[in-house]
């Protein structure tokens, strides 16, 4: 439904994006995933139709951006991280005004803004002024508008930005329930988020895309050695040299635990560490409460794949 090929933008010396390639398929939910100046937005920008590249492709449900932007407008929902609202309408008129900028009229168009109205929770909103709503209820309108006209592909720029934690559940619950029917890619820099949202994760970082997967394989790839938390009952004195001293061990940080020995401890991906472990505890009488991998989150996944290659964390 999506494909982008090898896009690139430069706003003059400046490389905004460089070669980004990827696709969304039919009914898949994709979070593109960056730190702030990325190139999501611009991304997301090109896709819609805002900006021409310097150079690449994109095809939005088989519609050449380039070749015929009225034809992809038609057939997205679009929410800038900008809210496209105007302050002084009431919502009611703000959505029926955008429904009949999409083509919507008569019964379609009642049909269809309370529907959205219902969707988006808008309803004890319908008649206030834009102006006069919190930045939740703003946010909620401006998405409303995105989905007034039954797209078949949902392009969403940060979309619970100001919204408090039980609209952020009510979202994640709608962008679920329209992901039955439709394509959606969402943008944020909120971790989250895309782990509770998103089927698949694009990452970007300076321009390029450092990362595409699912959660799991991200991590595979970011998580370079295991990592296990290991606890042991009456807290003997020589348990951080001796696992230390394990071959394939790089690493062992004491954590903090008032009743046991705990320790963090990273190991080559091929360490039979567990073995090893066990038969140092059966040796030295020691009596393990915990041995357990230790996987990378999201957060120090998104670390890993977007520290620069020189060794630079992004701005």
């Amino acid at each position: 439904m999506i494909e982008a090929t090898g896009l690139t933008m430069h706003y003059g010396p400046v490389v905004a994006l460089n070669n980004v390639s990827f696709e969304v398929q039919k009914g898949e939910i994709v979070g593109l995933l960056g730190p702030n100046g990325a190139g999501k937005s611009t991304t997301m920008k090109i896709l819609t139709t805002y900006l021409h590249p310097t150079a690449g492709q994109a095809r939005v449900g088989g519609i050449d951006v380039l070749a015929d932007p009225l034809g992809v407008r038609k057939i997205i929902g679009y929410l800038p991280e900008t809210l496209p609202l105007y302050m002084d309408m009431e919502v009611r008129t703000y959505l029926q005004f955008v429904g009949q900028a999409r083509g919507l009229s008569g019964a379609d168009l009642k049909r269809r803004v309370d529907a959205v109205v219902d969707q988006c929770g808008l309803r004890p909103m319908f008649r206030k002024l834009i102006r006069e709503l919190s930045k939740g209820y703003k946010q909620r309108t401006a998405l409303a508008q995105a989905l007034v006209h039954d797209p078949s592909i949902i392009i969403l720029d940060e979309p619970t930005s100001g919204l408090d934690p039980r609209q952020i559940r009510e979202v994640r619950n709608l962008i679920d329930y329209l992901a039955e029917t439709k394509t959606i890619i969402l943008s944020t820099h909120i971790l989250q988020e895309i782990e509770a949202t998103a089927d698949r994760i694009v990452i970007i970082n300076r321009g390029e895309i450092v990362g595409n997967g699912t959660f799991d394989e991200l991590r595979s790839r970011a998580q370079s050695q295991s990592r296990f938390v290991v606890r042991i009952v009456d807290k003997p004195v020589d348990a951080r040299g001796r696992l230390s001293a394990i071959s394939g061990v790089t690493s062992v940080e004491e954590l903090e635990d008032a009743e046991f020995a705990a320790f963090e401890v990273l190991a080559k991906p091929d360490t039979p560490l567990w073995r090893e472990v066990s038969a140092i505890a059966s040796a030295q009488g020691w009596q393990l409460r915990e041995m357990s991998d230790k996987p990378y989150s999201l957060e120090e996944t998104f670390h890993a794949l977007t520290v620069h290659k020189q060794g630079e964390v992004a701005a």
